[in-house]
């Protein structure tokens, strides 16, 4: 059964998109909020960003857990070490193991319903 307040926090609170080139290339801009004039209304916005990049980091990093715990299955003939995975991720070796026990936790179904 999922977990009513895991998929609360999957929701995207605002849409990330990405930004033109040409505002990339100003280092003063970001995501149009130093537009905003209104203070409510800019911490508003800037809450949602962080509300979405929060989001974002949990998927991606369960997403980096499932990969590392793909990579290192004893079942795979090119498997790969942890050593090798750390590597690849820039990780230390012991943060690649707990990458890969969370990552089968999540495989499994049980990573899901703890979250």
């Amino acid at each position: 059964m999922p977990d009513p307040e895991r998929s609360e926090r999957r929701l995207r609170p605002a849409p990330l998109l990405f930004e033109p080139s040409e505002a990339v290339a100003d280092p003063e801009h970001f995501f149009d909020l130093e537009s905003i004039d209104d203070p409510a209304h800019l911490l508003v916005r800037a809450t949602e960003l962080t509300l979405a990049f929060r989001a974002a980091t949990d998927r991606a990093v369960e997403f980096q857990a499932i990969a590392a715990a793909q990579l290192a299955d004893p079942r795979r003939f090119d498997r790969l070490t942890t050593a090798d995975i750390a590597l690849r991720a820039q990780w230390t070796e012991d943060y690649a193991k707990k990458m890969v026990e969370f990552g089968r936790d999540l495989l499994s179904g049980e990573g899901m319903a703890s979250q």
